[in-house]
């Protein structure tokens, strides 16, 4: 029986000591260093005796901040990444709610750990590497952890741009690594090709597979996502064969017509996550890198990953990307608006709920907010059992596969008509020459905006074509052209920012 993901580590670190764990341009840690270091860090965490409380760590994107994350862990402590780029007043507003018992950081960011912190001890992450490990404390901590002990704390924020704290325990990591390893072929070989942020949960699959398989991850950076060259030559030279990217990076590569000058040779899985991804650049990678497994993952921060779609069949580029199955030991219900089951075989839509161990413990300090997505399971009234509400507008296909339309709250009521923003998203992604899109609604002046991103600036050619896909309630009252998307931390479409820039009601 698993309890902490320390016991992955410690399985790696037996079998594969000298072999590399975790690189980026600066720094190189084999499991044996990780694993000394992360002891050693812990010793010094455990000694605040401030068991399953958080810890914030507050560094640049590393190999050394993932072994300060298993370093909080040995210390009893749950981590909580800090994206150092964030704005002050969010960085204020997640420290209050956070209240951390410590800080972990690196001498450039001392200063702002300092005052972002003024009621906790900071700590830089070199002079905790140096500490002497305490065996008989990080023994004693060990022994109080259970699988259901907070592992991490993610900040993400909603529709309101509140931040709040997803509160993320060990069981829904192992589970996942547990599941992975029977659905795919992952083992010591294999190098994994970080893009996203540490403080992103996608990142899990490059922090946690090197634990469970005794393989690697290597931090690409982030320049190189816009000159497709080098990426493409950095993943060649360091012989990497798992990626997990959000959409827009593998967009990227496709709309700058990546592949033309190389292509990757040793890519085996090609994952990707966090909002839907573009049929018409899938097509590209899998015209040029035909031979890797493709596989659509889908699952918001409060469930990880909880369904799962591996490519077995062609889709045109105007077709919809199912989201598929559960992934192991989750179960998918598919609720009306009267919390009525849909089941696989009809086509009626509605919200996605999930149950089982890959939920999220809820939101840290915020219990009103997790009573309004943690519920009691409408279906069980015999005795508690808590699923949770994404939000997310599904349905099934013929195949009895899952399939994304939209968020609730961006479906919208014009004319009379119930309408999906994402679905004139869809549409409009299909044109010609149309990179990205997206769609916001002014209720004020009831008006749809499509924003989009390409090489395709006629709006009278956009609307055209549009007016082909979608019915005439649904197109766009305004069409705006952007030579970028905004971005949200987390690199999805910023929809919030488009609002308060375009929207005035």
């Amino acid at each position: 029986m698993v309890r902490s993901v320390l016991e992955f580590l410690e399985a790696s670190e037996g079998r594969f000591r000298e072999c590399c764990a975790y690189e980026d341009q600066n720094r190189a840690y084999t499991f044996g260093e990780a694993a000394r270091t992360a002891r050693a860090i812990g010793s010094r965490i455990a000694s605040l005796n401030a068991h399953q409380r958080p810890v914030a760590v507050l560094m640049e994107k590393s190999a050394s901040m993932i072994v300060a994350f298993l370093g909080v862990v040995y210390g009893g402590c749950c981590y909580c990444p800090i994206d150092v780029t964030m704005p002050s007043d969010r960085l204020h507003t997640i420290f209050s709610v956070l209240m951390p018992a410590a800080v972990i950081t690196e001498a450039s960011q001392s200063e702002l750990a300092k005052e972002l912190s003024a009621d906790c001890p900071v700590f830089l992450f070199d002079d905790l590497a140096k500490e002497p490990v305490n065996d008989g404390l990080l023994a004693e901590t060990r022994m109080r952890q259970v699988d259901s002990d907070p592992l991490y704390i993610l900040f993400t924020s909603g529709s309101t741009g509140v931040p709040k704290g997803v509160v993320v325990s060990h069981k829904v990591v192992i589970n996942n690594m547990e599941w992975l390893e029977k659905e795919y072929d992952f083992g010591h070989e294999d190098i994994l090709g970080n893009q996203v942020p540490l403080y992103f949960d996608v990142s899990d699959h490059d922090i946690y597979c090197p634990l469970k398989f005794g393989c690697s991850t290597v931090i690409i950076p982030q320049e190189y996502f816009t000159f497709p060259a080098k990426l493409i030559g950095f993943l060649n030279e360091r012989h990497v064969t798992a990626i997990f990217w959000v959409p827009f990076a593998l967009s990227v590569v496709a709309n700058l017509h990546g592949f033309e000058a190389d292509v990757p040779k040793t890519l085996r899985y090609v994952f990707f996550a966090g909002e839907v991804m573009p049929v018409k650049q899938l097509n590209y990678w899998r015209q040029y890198v035909p031979d890797a497994l493709y596989c659509n993952m889908y699952g918001p921060t409060e469930t990880y990953v909880c369904t799962y779609f591996n490519l077995t069949r062609e889709f045109a580029d105007d077709e919809q990307l199912p989201i598929g199955r559960p992934c192991g030991n989750i179960d998918i219900l598919v609720l009306d608006e009267q919390n009525r089951l849909i089941l696989p075989g009809s086509s009626r839509k509605g919200e996605l709920c999930v149950r089982g161990c890959t939920l999220a413990s809820g939101y840290y300090n915020n219990p009103e907010k997790t009573a309004e997505r943690f519920v009691q399971n409408p279906l069980n009234p015999s005795y508690p059992e808590i699923i949770y509400r994404t939000g997310d507008l599904v349905s099934y296909n013929d195949e009895g596969e899952l399939l994304y339309h939209d968020r609730l709250d961006f479906q919208i009521k014009r004319l009379g008509y119930r309408i999906e923003l994402g679905e004139i998203e869809a549409a409009a992604g299909t044109v010609s020459g149309v990179g990205e899109c997206a769609c916001v609604y002014d209720s004020g002046r009831q008006m749809i905006l499509l924003f989009y991103t390409g090489t395709q600036t006629d709006k009278k050619v956009l609307s055209k074509s549009l007016s082909g896909k979608i019915p005439r309630y649904m197109m766009p009252n305004r069409y705006i052209y952007l030579d970028n998307m905004p971005r949200n931390a987390n690199g999805k479409i910023d929809r919030k920012h488009l609002k308060e820039t375009y929207v005035q009601g």
